[in-house]
């Protein structure tokens, strides 16, 4: 536990629009308050330079889990985030476009206040692409904007795969597709905007019908796992495409992973990442605003987030006396 208050500026989606029944960044704002600590708002697109020194318009909120008033604000005013904020959460959703990317540009300017996870990080490990790095521990995958390669991709699996943007979250523009589907055509243009933008296709896991594993790391050890298992007539399993979440542990392909993950996590910064397991094969690297704590909380009757800021206030000491 920290000795002293912290003052912890969360970067994130506007408050007012979050579910604080399920989301995550919310959990971590009310665990941060209950411990004493000042919880700071801060839209990504506020933040902003001066003189060298990151500042951002941050508004000082008080929390409550009550739904449709879950929050009060004061006054915005302008911090630098270097000598009035101990710690950053960058926990803005995807995609990761512009914008995204000027606001995390930003936050590598951090230098005395501790920033999670690690900018310079995010920015360089796109959440699909980062996996690719592990190819043996993936199902069959291709990354191309040319349909004709997509099209050669569905017929070496067997006539199913499925294609998701590199860019998006929560299940958002995933199909899966078929050789003798009518609409296979316009939906690979659809998705490469007509062969000009890359995605990703990878061989369909007919095991998503059992759920897609979320299993959370924290510094690169797992704390939970939840499996979501997609609604009938659906293959997303993702909680904003409708996925059920039911409780789940890891299995040895699941540690096999994690023990193959962790040091380039650890090396990397990530410091609270969540990672995608179907069938026994990774699919994705969360590492922009991963989510699943509430969700393993109400299942296991587990207090997620207050593991995750004793980790945080125990790397901010750390990061203190190195700065």
């Amino acid at each position: 536990m920290s000795d002293a208050p912290l003052d912890l500026a969360f970067v994130m989606d506007p408050l007012e629009s979050i579910d604080v029944r399920v989301d995550t960044t919310f959990a971590l704002m009310l665990e941060a308050q209950g411990r004493g600590h000042r919880v700071w708002f801060v839209p990504p697109d506020s933040l902003g330079v001066r003189d060298g020194e990151p500042v951002a318009c941050a508004t000082p909120v008080e929390l409550q889990r009550e739904v449709g008033a879950h929050f009060e604000a004061g006054e915005p005013r302008t911090l630098s985030l270097e000598t009035q904020v101990d710690g950053v959460l960058q926990r803005v959703d995807p995609p990761v476009d512009a914008a995204y990317v000027t606001a995390t540009q930003i936050l590598t300017l951090c230098r005395r206040s501790l920033v999670v996870n690690r900018p310079e990080a995010i920015l360089s490990f796109n959440e699909k692409l980062f996996a690719l790095l592990f190819p043996d521990l993936m199902a069959p995958t291709c990354v191309t904007a040319s349909i004709p390669e997509l099209r050669d991709f569905l017929e070496a699996q067997g006539g199913e795969m499925i294609v998701k943007p590199l860019d998006g979250c929560g299940g958002a523009g995933i199909f899966h597709l078929s050789g003798e589907d009518r609409n296979l055509a316009a939906v690979l243009e659809q998705s490469t905007r007509g062969g000009s933008q890359p995605v990703m296709a990878q061989r369909y896991l007919p095991e998503i019908r059992q759920g897609d594993k979320r299993i959370l790391l924290l510094e690169g050890r797992p704390i939970g796992a939840v499996l979501r298992v997609p609604p009938p007539g659906e293959t997303r399993a993702n909680f904003h495409a409708g996925g059920v979440a039911q409780p789940s542990k890891l299995d040895t392909a699941d540690r096999r992973i994690v023990e193959r993950l962790a040091p380039k996590l650890r090396e990397e910064g990530l410091f609270f990442v969540g990672i995608d397991v179907i069938g026994g094969y990774l699919t994705e690297i969360n590492v922009t605003s991963p989510t699943g704590v509430m969700e393993i909380d109400a299942l296991e009757s587990r207090c997620l987030e207050a593991e995750i800021l004793d980790a945080l206030e125990t790397r901010l000491q750390a990061h203190r006396a190195d700065s």
